[in-house]
């Protein structure tokens, strides 16, 4: 008699895992052969479990990850490009998020390092942090939007308070005044606080060029670089590797070839 005023209890508090299991306990053919504690168990574990996921789906999607499907289980270490199998999983454990280290990502275009980067970003949802995945290009015109319309601190708040900020194509081109500037606010609110990964073409050796004023590179270096872990992509394109064949390669072949 009391299991529906129980299950519409359970569903008015948010405990849906709980009538889940409820329901699915009472139709077990040894139902009655659990004891109160076994059957609270197992309610709290399907409570925690449903919880954990859903805070992770807020997560992924606050996240906004340029490649939401990216996972760590997915890396492809087969792929001639200098990926450590070994170096990748320990930095998959998170434990440089708790210490609020960087990750630092370089290769050539199409070696697959945005990928990766959203590969960390979902892990470190799972490991339930918070994560920002942002384009560095587009982050510097929307700051400067930003400042025009009076969002730049919201802007700036919101960037900083992410356990994982992913930014993602760093140095496609010299920085401005101003660029430089809203990267040093970045930087230094978040350094020991929280963990920045960042993805670049250009090796770290020349990010101080492109930063272009030596004292204010020699500030956000400092806050990013020293204490970064460095991964380092090698060889060519994975895009022309994975590239499936033209649907128009025979009609070319024709006209070019009469």
């Amino acid at each position: 008699m009391l299991t529906n005023p129980t299950l519409d209890q359970m569903q008015s508090l948010g405990l849906a895992g709980m009538a889940a299991a409820w329901r699915e306990l009472a139709e077990r053919n040894n139902a009655n052969e659990l004891s109160r504690d076994e059957w609270l168990g197992l309610m709290l574990d399907r409570e925690v479990a449903i919880r954990a996921d859903k805070r992770v789906r807020n997560r992924l999607a606050s996240a906004r990850l340029r490649f939401p499907e990216a996972c760590i289980e997915d890396i492809d270490f087969a792929a001639p490009r200098g990926l450590d199998r070994r170096s990748t999983m320990a930095l998959a454990q998170g434990e440089w998020l708790k210490a609020h280290e960087n990750l630092i990502v370089t290769g050539q275009t199409g070696t697959g390092k945005s990928w990766l980067a959203c590969a960390f970003g979902r892990q470190a949802a799972r490991l339930d942090h918070s994560v920002l995945y942002v384009r560095v290009p587009r982050l510097f015109e929307d700051l400067a939007l930003a400042r025009l319309d009076g969002r730049f601190p919201r802007l700036i708040d919101k960037l900083t308070r992410a356990q994982l900020l992913i930014l993602d194509d760093f140095g496609t081109h010299s920085l401005t005044d101003q660029q430089r500037f809203h990267l040093f606010e970045i930087v230094e609110e978040r350094y020991r606080r929280k963990s920045t990964l960042i993805t670049a073409q250009v090796p770290v050796a020349r990010w101080h060029d492109l930063i272009a004023d030596p004292t204010v590179a020699d500030a956000i270096l400092d806050r990013i670089v020293h204490n970064a872990h460095r991964i380092v992509l090698h060889g060519d394109s994975m895009r022309k590797q994975k590239a499936a064949p033209l649907l128009t390669g025979a009609e070319n072949s024709e006209i070019n070839h009469p």
